[in-house]
């Protein structure tokens, strides 16, 4: 039997799964790690923690499975993008990795739109300069820890460390890549302007792959951590939500999915490079070789849940460990019961800043509505639909590009709650189904690490292959009728508190 390895590298967590050739879990592991908030809007963590992460998680799905490690034909890496891995010139983490969700680089990004020019950076690297991105994170380190950047050699994102950990190879592909403001996004390669113009070493930066392309190879070394077979190849893989794309079959054009994990994303596949002008939507490579994704960014939409539970909802927490079942299991019934619009209460899901459509790092968190007649069930009924209604304006600006999708997935954590999975067809319009398997990105990077060792003969092929979807649940006229109210009065509320929101972070 052929094998496949995804290791996906998150926020909360890296979860490792073995699969069959026809995309079959056969064993999963996730092992979580902790994230570090040194300020307001800071956040940070530890690269070997990950490293850690991957290693335990390898070696329980291969002794649990049961399959021979010479089975296992392939590796792909996924993982949370723009986080800010540097090392020194032997390999060593020289500080903590400034991640996708920090936004300490305001004046960073500023510096980098003056140096570059807002027109040419979007022209070069599809993108304006965002506080998420990681060359503000190189010229934050470089201005405020001089003396660690000195000793910098080598800079990495969060997978990619893994794969210098697996195989010694300094390498990245250009799914990520493209996150970085430093990558020519429509010829595939650093952008020499941009990083000289930048002053960035260009010796720091790996090698760029496609992703379905052989990177390297497992060494001597973790085969014996792991259980793995030294020389077992690894693919470029892709970032979490290039591999979300892969998992779910959206690899052609008119396919989109929505995610809902930590941050929240619209994704379209392009085969035709289309970039937004004003910057409100990414447009990065994809996993597929010589084509494109948009992607509009919610910063925080499963994260705005899972602060909620974590500082608001005990008993339900409670509850569930005695009843054997998952805390939003709960909460969603609590929301199920809340009509639409939450009893006149909204929530501006803005705890990390927000990226799409507003590009602002200083907004933040708002329930807007609140009255003594509202409940905890409203407010988490409240803080979904702004969830929802930041996704909508993610869909809005896709749609003003002109990449409009017949077929919409979703996935990630959010994705499997049947509540969710409503709104947001009510509110898109359109139907929402899911894949069969509810692995995602790690199915993903699998899809394309069997692909780079021949097992497929394309990542569409593939994908027809071995993605399976489920019946999909319908727009409900009303329901969209109701919700259009609601969401008009939300888009309202950024606008007003614009100038409110840069006085307090100012404070």
């Amino acid at each position: 039997m052929n094998c496949l390895l995804g290791i996906d590298i998150g926020t909360s967590g890296t979860k490792t799964v073995l699969f069959d050739e026809n995309g079959t879990p056969l064993a999963s592991s996730t092992v979580e790690y902790p994230l570090y908030q040194p300020q307001n809007g800071w956040a940070e963590q530890d690269p070997d923690d990950w490293y850690r992460a991957s290693v335990q998680t390898i070696r329980t799905v291969i002794e649990t499975s049961g399959v021979s490690p010479e089975s296992i034909k392939g590796i792909g890496l996924s993982g949370q993008m723009h986080g800010l891995v540097m090392l020194d010139a032997s390999g060593t983490v020289l500080r903590k990795s400034i991640l996708w969700c920090d936004g300490r680089t305001t004046e960073e990004c500023a510096e980098i739109t003056e140096t570059i020019g807002a027109e040419r950076l979007i022209e070069l690297t599809a993108n304006p300069a965002l506080p998420g991105f990681t060359a503000g994170k190189i010229l934050w380190v470089r201005k405020h820890e001089p003396e660690l950047y000195a000793k910098c050699a080598h800079i990495l994102l969060p997978k990619d460390y893994i794969r210098y950990k697996l195989t010694g190879v300094f390498a990245t592909e250009v799914s990520d890549a493209s996150g970085m403001n430093l990558l020519d996004v429509k010829n595939r390669c650093w952008s020499e302007e941009v990083v000289s113009k930048l002053s960035i070493d260009p010796s720091w930066l790996p090698k760029v792959y496609e992703s379905p392309e052989v990177t390297g190879y497992v060494t001597e070394e973790i085969a014996a951590l792991t259980g793995l077979c030294a020389g077992t190849p690894v693919v470029g893989g892709a970032g979490d939500n290039a591999a979300a794309a892969v998992g779910t079959g959206v690899v052609e054009d008119g396919k989109a999915f929505t995610t809902i994990g930590t941050s929240g994303v619209v994704f379209a596949h392009t085969s035709n490079m289309v970039i937004d002008p004003k910057g409100r939507v990414h447009t990065f490579c994809c996993a597929v070789p010589g084509c494109w994704h948009v992607m509009g960014v919610t910063q925080s939409a499963g994260l705005s849940l899972s602060w909620f539970r974590n500082n608001f909802c005990t008993a339900e927490m409670e509850t569930a460990k005695q009843m054997g079942v998952d805390p939003y299991y709960l909460m969603d019934k609590e929301a199920a019961n809340v009509p639409i619009g939450a009893n006149k209460l909204l929530f501006l899901p803005y705890l990390m800043g927000e990226r799409t459509p507003h590009l602002d790092a200083n907004c933040r968190g708002v329930f807007f509505g609140l009255s003594a007649i509202h409940t905890k069930r409203d407010m988490i009924r409240a803080v979904m639909e702004g969830v929802s209604y930041s996704l909508r304006d993610c869909m809005e600006v896709l749609k003003e590009m002109g990449v409009v999708s017949n077929e919409m997935l979703a996935c990630g954590g959010g994705g499997t709650s049947p509540l969710w999975r409503q709104m947001l067809a009510d509110l898109y319009g359109c139907p929402v189904k899911t894949v069969a398997s509810k692995e995602g990105p790690a199915l993903g990077v699998a899809i394309l690490a069997g692909v780079g060792c021949g097992l497929y003969p394309s990542v569409e092929e593939a994908c027809r292959k071995v993605i399976r979807t489920n019946e999909p649940q319908l727009p409900d006229l009303c329901a969209h009728e109701a919700y259009e109210h609601f969401y008009a009065v939300y888009r309202s509320l950024y606008p007003a508190l614009k100038d409110s929101y840069k006085a307090l972070a100012s404070l």
